[in-house]
């Protein structure tokens, strides 16, 4: 969440009356953590519970060496000396020593090799993951959202896999075994000793509370917020500045340092307190302070000897440096367990379904194959299928009782009937939210339906493997996604065994190639490097690499919409000659550019309004007249002011 200054507390769908976090909410959100963690660490569990065990006898062999001390000291004050034990005991000491420091290093060295093929394997199960979700997912979310899955979560299980376990087992071995051993030395001094780590624990629930995980959420949104505001503060600097707005950019920047600064107060004040008086209770002075206090309490009183107090001198001192690395962990074992928690539901994403009627599919070969069916039997699935499908002409698109919604409780479009003829253009119009980008997105399957089905040459669409899927359809929508790499690395996207002269003819056909060429390097150009494309540039290379790809069905959603008019015209006509043999759905909201496709789908509130040729819809005096009467208008404003313009 975002944190403003001075904010009002105000309950939320996770608190309760009194603004607080409702603490079933919280239940149920340590609930999901705790089966996210032990989900997504089931397969390094049986490693790191090995290696746990090793940290444990390394954590005994810790405290073995404090113990032998104080029986050498013992023996030093004894009347009768016996040296040769004490030297015994030393040697002994010295060697449990060595053989701890062997069996912690093997340990943190196996738990982070272990951590590192974790990595790997979970970077290719998500990698791989993604090749199966649906493409509107990633339309959902920015390059930065993807990356931070990839990267930042999986970097941020570290802890998780390589520390959390270990250091927790070794932060309660050794004050157990130390407090074992001193309840038998004295128990009421081993009493006093159980005090300060009593209030820490208090500390760290205090710390830990779910308000604290609010905060970091609110610290960590407020830190992008400043992010974002920089890089748009400087990418943009040079336009607000000749528009005289520099200082209105100026102040979004310092609103949200101001916000960050905020969020840095209101994150670190409620627990500074807290946090030194934790770190006071269990720091070696304190502890030895309250040891000779109390041991010199319990000596005048008689009921210890002067010498019991040394163990707790030397063993109990120890007991807060085990405990302060186990709360220095805290926070990362926090962000450790958020990460696991939106990987594992990533994970759980559901995926385009693969469907059972196409022999060549993974659908039929390993949906039934795995069922126990037997190659014959699911061939003989496959042929039935065909079989049912009627004969219609390849290329044809069928949307049959089309119905869709990003909600349950919302549908964006109800019952849609249309079909598209090849070789023709068909574009789709509409008011803002008629649903025409998301039937567009529909076709090459960025979502599935709810009901009804797509067809292509009467096959659906859901039985199509992903690859012959996007050898089918090419699509082109507005916002244009190019990977970084040369002009030519981009084009191959499209099909990887393109010539030169393949690349040269998709390129002049998208008005992009002269372009290209007045670059540095050519096609061989990168972007980003030696190539900076405006948004009407990079969406004609978008377009010559769907139309290098040849697909006979293609989808363009305004893909004209950030080129300038003389590219717009000749795109449009290079589009007009390429669709021979091709079925073309066109998405637009500047009506003069369609007026000559084969036929107009009108689309009102989700449902097919009209339809017909500009010439017919024109003339029915419908939704579609209304819509050209406003495209008009602003035609002529436009001439209007550019004529103005012109004069001066």
């Amino acid at each position: 969440m975002t944190v403003e200054v001075a904010p009002p507390l105000v309950a939320d769908a996770d608190s309760g009356a009194d603004g607080k976090p409702d603490r079933t909410v919280v239940k149920e959100r340590k609930q999901r953590e705790m089966r996210a963690r032990k989900e997504i660490l089931a397969p390094v569990a049986g490693t790191l519970s090995l290696a746990s065990v090793i940290i444990a006898i390394s954590s005994v062999c810790a405290v073995v060496p404090f113990l032998l001390i104080v029986q050498a000291c013992r023996e030093l004050l004894a009347d009768a000396t016996d040296t040769d034990r004490v030297w015994r005991l030393l040697l002994i000491a010295v060697v449990v020593l060595v053989v701890r420091a062997v069996l912690q290093a093997a340990a943190l060295t196996w738990s982070h090799l272990v951590d590192a093929g974790y990595q790997l394997t979970l970077r290719r199960l998500l990698a791989d993951k993604l090749t199966r979700v649906p493409l509107g997912w990633f339309g959902e979310r920015t390059s930065s959202d993807v990356k931070k899955y990839l990267h930042d979560d999986v970097e941020a299980l570290h802890y998780l896999v390589a520390h959390a376990r270990l250091d927790f087992v070794g932060s309660v071995t050794i004050p157990l075994v130390t407090l074992i051993y001193l309840a038998t030395v004295d128990w009421r001094l081993t009493l006093v000793l159980l005090l300060p780590l009593f209030v820490y624990a208090l500390c760290m629930k205090k710390m830990l509370d779910e308000p604290g995980r609010e905060r970091i959420v609110a610290y960590n949104a407020a830190e992008q917020r400043t992010r974002e505001a920089t890089v748009e503060f400087v990418d943009g600097i040079q336009v607000v500045r000749a528009f005289g707005r520099a200082g209105k950019a100026h102040s979004v920047f310092q609103d949200a340092v101001e916000h960050q600064t905020e969020s840095v107060r209101r994150l670190k004040l409620p627990v500074v307190t807290v946090q030194s008086i934790s770190e006071t209770v269990v720091a070696p002075v304190f502890v030895m302070l309250l040891v000779v206090v109390a041991g010199l309490a319990g000596v005048g009183a008689g009921w210890i000897e002067p010498i019991d107090v040394l163990p707790f001198l030397l063993v109990g001192l120890g007991l807060g440096s085990s405990l302060l690395g186990l709360g220095y962990g805290a926070q990362a074992l926090r962000t450790a367990g958020d990460a696991a928690l939106r990987l594992h539901e990533l994970m759980r994403t559901p995926e385009l379904a693969s469907g059972a009627g196409s022999s060549a599919s993974e659908g039929v070969d390993s949906g039934h194959k795995h069922a126990g069916m037997t190659e014959g039997a699911a061939s003989s699935a496959a042929a039935a299928v065909a079989a049912a499908t009627p004969e219609v002409p390849a290329g044809t698109v069928r949307f049959e009782g089309v119905t869709f919604g990003y909600r349950a409780d919302h549908q964006v479009l109800r019952g849609v009937d249309l079909e598209l003829a090849p070789g023709t253009i068909t574009a789709l119009v509409g008011p803002s939210g008629s649903g025409k980008s998301t039937l567009a997105k529909l076709l090459p399957r960025f979502y599935d339906v709810d009901a009804g089905r797509i067809s292509i040459g009467g096959r659906d669409i859901r039985d199509f493997p992903t690859e012959e899927l996007y050898r089918t359809v090419g699509f082109v929508f507005q916002d244009v996604r190019l990977i970084r790499g040369s002009i030519r690395d981009n084009l191959l996207l499209a099909r990887p065994d393109a010539d030169g002269a393949a690349l040269e003819r998709a390129a002049r056909a998208a008005q992009i190639h002269e372009r290209i060429t007045a670059l540095p390097r050519g096609y061989d150009s990168e972007i980003g490097v030696d190539a900076t494309l405006s948004g009407g540039e990079a969406q004609r290379l978008s377009i010559a690499r769907t139309l290098l790809a040849d697909t006979p069905v293609l989808v363009l959603d305004e893909a004209t919409a950030f080129a300038d008019p003389e590219s717009e015209a000749a795109v449009q006509d290079a589009l007009a000659v390429l669709v021979a043999g091709r079925t073309v759905l066109v998405i637009a909201h500047r009506l003069h550019t369609i007026t000559d496709v084969d036929r107009i789908l009108v689309l009102e509130n989700g449902t097919l309004a009209e339809q017909g040729s500009h010439a017919d819809l024109r003339d029915a005096n419908g939704l579609y007249q209304r819509l050209w009467e406003i495209n008009e208008a602003a035609l002529h404003s436009m001439t209007a002011l550019e004529s103005g313009e012109g004069t001066r």
